[in-house]
């Protein structure tokens, strides 16, 4: 699961999600991301090896919390 900007790190990622950046879910291939629930991400995105992964709270299709 990847987020819809490509974070090279977690830290940004978290400070995205601090600033109240609307960041919602893809999966390629693999499904339809939860609406409403809890997902893992991973980044940065692939081609690139993936250097962190979250678990994330999701709101209405967009990410409200890093757990």
């Amino acid at each position: 699961m990847y987020t819809s900007i490509n974070f090279q790190t977690k830290k940004a990622f978290k400070q995205a999600v601090v600033d109240g950046k609307e960041i919602t879910l893809f999966s390629p291939g693999l499904g339809v991301p939860k609406v409403n629930g809890v997902e893992t991400v991973e980044g940065p995105q692939y081609p690139q090896p993936h250097k962190w992964y979250a678990s994330v709270k999701v709101e209405n299709g967009i990410v409200v919390k890093i757990l």
